[in-house]
């Protein structure tokens, strides 16, 4: 991987060589996920640093060379939000729980903190597993204020529980984890979630203004109405026994 210094582009933006980073507005970067991790969302603020999941464990490394690319250790980073409970966007919290708060919302802290590993799916395979802490136990329209952006949480289960979204306010962005998928194929429903659930989440995520949707696996969307739209009409199917509904494969941890 060849990674340069890179200059101050147009307002502000940074000029990053690698396309597994990706600066999608000033100070907020995509880094891809691998393999079954998801993908992560670093937003440097003016006030703080905080990473919007933090993908697999055994991702980390490259998670970790990835944030010093970009001129950050893991001790730069002062929040890490989890956009739900599942194993490919909470695995690599225990590197980062010692040096930053972690935030998820309550349904989901409960199921993190009691290693309930049968929604969760998350199990490192060290002998001395450390457990995962939840520092910081969200509800809806939870806010952060990091100066440059002003994100609010917005509580969207169906996926799981405690999935949830973060929607920005200046930009209008929505982070979706894997509430909202570009295409709006429709996310796998867990152990805990709901397809009923998740048409109600969508139909308040449409009373937003939206410009574009950052979700936590594959592409970023510039459709986010139309995205919307289409997850509700898969989900609907779903709910009637239809072929050929739109629907995320998802993976179980090895």
């Amino acid at each position: 991987m060849k990674i340069e210094k890179w200059p101050k582009g147009v307002n502000g933006w940074i000029m990053v060589k690698d396309n597994r980073i990706t600066e999608l507005c000033p100070n907020i970067f995509l880094i891809r996920g691998e393999d079954t991790s998801s993908h992560s969302y670093l937003i440097r603020g003016d006030y703080k640093n905080l990473l919007i999941d933090s993908g697999v464990d055994k991702n980390f490394s490259r998670l970790q060379k990835f944030l010093l690319t970009l001129g950050l250790k893991v001790r730069d980073i002062d929040i890490v939000i989890n956009t739900h409970e599942h194993f490919d966007h909470i695995g690599a919290n225990r590197y980062f729980q010692d040096y930053a708060l972690i935030a998820a919302h309550r349904f989901a802290a409960t199921k993190i903190t009691v290693e309930d590993r049968y929604v969760t799916m998350y199990k490192s395979g060290d002998i001395n597993e450390p457990s995962l802490n939840v520092h910081l136990w969200l509800e809806n329209r939870f806010c952060f204020d990091l100066g440059n952006y002003r994100l609010e949480v917005v509580h969207t289960p169906g996926h799981s529980s405690g999935s949830i979204c973060i929607y920005e306010f200046t930009r209008k962005i929505l982070f979706t984890g894997d509430t909202l998928f570009a295409g709006g194929t429709l996310s796998y429903i867990g152990e805990s979630g709901s397809v009923g659930d998740y048409i109600s989440s969508i139909s308040v995520l449409e009373t937003r203004r939206i410009n574009e949707l950052y979700p936590g696996h594959g592409e970023i969307s510039k459709t986010p109405e139309e995205d919307m739209k289409r997850a509700i009409l898969n989900a609907r199917a779903l709910l009637r026994d239809e072929e050929g509904v739109e629907v995320t494969h998802f993976q179980e941890a090895p």
